[in-house]
């Protein structure tokens, strides 16, 4: 009977000193939220904003240049003055001409009296006809070149006013390609002007990727210095022959939008994309193969456990992969950390940067 009351104890203590196995430890892993993509970027380019028209004025007339009243980034009225020529020569041009105009002006009086003479002497039956065709001949001569002595004049006020370099409507100096003291020639470009209101996206392209711009090429435009500013843009024109030195092409793109901070200079950034068919993209570091087959962790938000899914891949590169299906948009699946994990396993989640 002792012995048996010393067994049992002894097996009392055996059952007693059994313990529960330690929980499994919680495994930290790297996540990313599964998102559907609908757009392929195609590159990225600098250029900035420009005015879709601009204007290379001058001078009407020869001259030196006297003043240069406005400087580069201006921004000018309708009217405003630009510029002024010497207007010597322009005032002696007039003179000569006013002085032509007084001339003939008293040649003019002068044939009218000799023309009403002669007709109050035929009149009479004093005056021979020859008398009076040959005044009024004179007369209409006379009128003539008074007409061409005033237009003279007037051609010569013209002249002088034209020393006046104005613009007609309002716009933004962008560059000046002469300065005060400079001899222009009549049409010589002297001030470029913009006009602010319509403004486009300016960029340079590769030849070989013109070639290729899908018909619904999207830009995407924001400015370099504050990415916030941004808005969408279409084709208007580009080059046809690429530039000889860096094979790039121009292009002008038409603004969707254009915010207060895309001013005219403004540098930007450009990207290219495309719609294509919605697709799923991981990068490679969530993929497990197993057995010669392909599957990721997908996480259970409630229970914050993992379990393995098997998918199957459009393509791969060396940084990330497409999938053709096994996961669903808005899902969160281990993105680093998948060699380590069992069904069911917990896990402490870690977001990775939104893609």
């Amino acid at each position: 009977m002792k012995r048996l009351m010393l067994l049992s104890a002894g097996l009392l203590l055996v059952a007693c000193s059994k313990k529960e196995p330690p929980p499994e430890p919680v495994r930290p892993v790297l996540s990313i939220e599964v998102k559907s993509l609908n757009q392929e970027d195609l590159g990225r380019f600098a250029g900035s904003i420009q005015a879709r028209y601009e204007s290379n004025i001058g001078f009407r007339v020869p001259g030196r240049i006297a003043s240069r009243n406005v400087d580069v980034g201006a921004e000018v009225e309708k009217g405003a003055l630009l510029a002024t020529l010497d207007p010597t020569d322009q005032q002696n041009q007039l003179r000569s001409a006013e002085g032509d105009l007084a001339r003939i002006q008293a040649q003019f009086i002068n044939a009218q009296a000799n023309a009403r003479r002669q007709q109050a002497l035929f009149d009479r039956g004093v005056g021979a006809q020859a008398q009076l065709d040959i005044a009024q001949t004179d007369l209409k001569t006379t009128q003539a070149s008074l007409d061409q002595a005033k237009a003279a004049v007037d051609q010569s006020k013209d002249q002088l006013n034209y020393v006046q370099l104005r613009t007609d409507h309002k716009a933004i100096v962008t560059a000046w390609n002469a300065e005060a003291g400079q001899v222009v020639t009549a049409g010589q470009q002297v001030v470029t002007l913009a006009q602010p209101d319509i403004k486009e996206a300016v960029i340079d392209l590769p030849d070989t990727l013109v070639d290729q711009l899908p018909a619904d090429v999207i830009f995407q435009v924001a400015a370099q210095l504050d990415p916030s500013i941004t808005s969408t843009a279409i084709i208007r024109e580009i080059e046809p022959q690429a530039q000889s030195a860096t094979r790039t092409r121009r292009a002008r793109l038409t603004l969707t939008d254009t915010p207060p901070g895309f001013r005219l200079g403004t540098a930007i950034s450009v990207t290219l994309s495309s719609a294509i068919k919605p697709r799923l993209e991981l990068p490679v570091s969530a993929l497990q193969e197993v057995d010669g087959k392909t599957r990721i962790w997908v996480i259970d938000p409630q229970n914050q456990t993992v379990s393995p899914r098997d998918v199957n891949l459009i393509s791969r590169t060396d940084a990330t992969v497409v999938l053709a299906d096994g996961v669903k948009s808005g899902e969160r699946v281990v993105s680093a950390g998948v060699n380590s994990l069992k069904p069911g396993q917990k896990v402490k989640i870690d977001e990775e940067s939104p893609r």
